[in-house]
């Protein structure tokens, strides 16, 4: 059994926001796109070896793909296929890698980053001698920890400040499995959050059998009242490596 709250921020973890980063003890508030120097100097507070990197929803776009029987034969007609179904879906204008994970018959978890963005993590690495281990979006690093206690159906919120008391971010949902993901780059106040998202998104859930019992939130020090109960989720629960 883990206990997320007890443990120190993995030293492996580099956890990259819009508006900030942390690695190891290296802590730096961003006011845009980090640079390469930004993103050296916290690589250099960590250890050698592998780096593990959580990085922020609007820059790590998600999509549950349904309905996908049969797919291309070989790897390369499959990676090609999600690629441009990932950018249909989401009308993303530059490239992007993807990555898709089955995790139902038919239903496919698909991510993806700016091959631009992506490229320069992989250089800065190399000419670091830092193996980049992983890239993770960062509703799905607290989806994994969350995923132990996760007996009944919930919600998980993952926000993105956007000033003024504004946040964008995701939404997922789950049941017996992840059964619901929407993101929003239109960044609104918790009420309206509450109302034009979080409400209809409940209401579709309980349409499917799968009423949420609870909300968990990232991102925010507090939250008006859902009907449901509420934990806000703190850098003690999340600065931490997943198996």
């Amino acid at each position: 059994m883990r206990f997320p709250f007890l443990q120190a921020p993995a030293a492996t973890l580099v956890w990259l926001e819009a508006h900030r980063i942390h690695a190891g003890i290296h802590r730096r508030a961003l006011s845009g796109p980090p640079t390469e120097d930004q993103l050296a100097q916290a690589l250099s507070s960590l250890p050698q070896g592998p780096t593990r990197w959580v990085l922020d929803d609007l820059w790590t776009p998600s999509v549950l793909m349904r309905d996908l029987a049969e797919l291309p034969k070989g790897a390369e007609a499959q990676e090609a296929f999600f690629r441009w179904r990932f950018n249909q879906t989401l009308a993303l204008e530059e490239p992007h890698f993807v990555q898709a994970l089955e995790i139902e018959p038919g239903i496919w978890l698909a991510s993806g980053i700016r091959e631009e963005f992506r490229e320069t993590l992989l250089q800065l690495g190399l000419r670091l001698d830092r193996n980049l281990h992983g890239l993770m979006p960062r509703w799905l690093h607290l989806y994994n920890l969350l995923a132990p206690s996760l007996d009944l159906p919930g919600m998980l919120l993952s926000l993105s400040p956007s000033g003024q008391g504004r946040y964008a971010g995701t939404l997922v949902a789950w049941g017996r499995t992840l059964c619901l993901l929407r993101q929003w780059t239109e960044p609104l106040d918790p009420q309206a959050w509450n109302e034009e998202r979080i409400t209809p998104s409940a209401a579709f859930l309980q349409r499917e059998s799968r009423t949420p019992q609870s909300l968990a939130i990232w991102g925010a020090p507090a939250w008006p009242d859902t009907g449901l109960p509420t934990r806000i989720l703190d850098d003690r629960f999340a600065l931490v490596e997943t198996p």
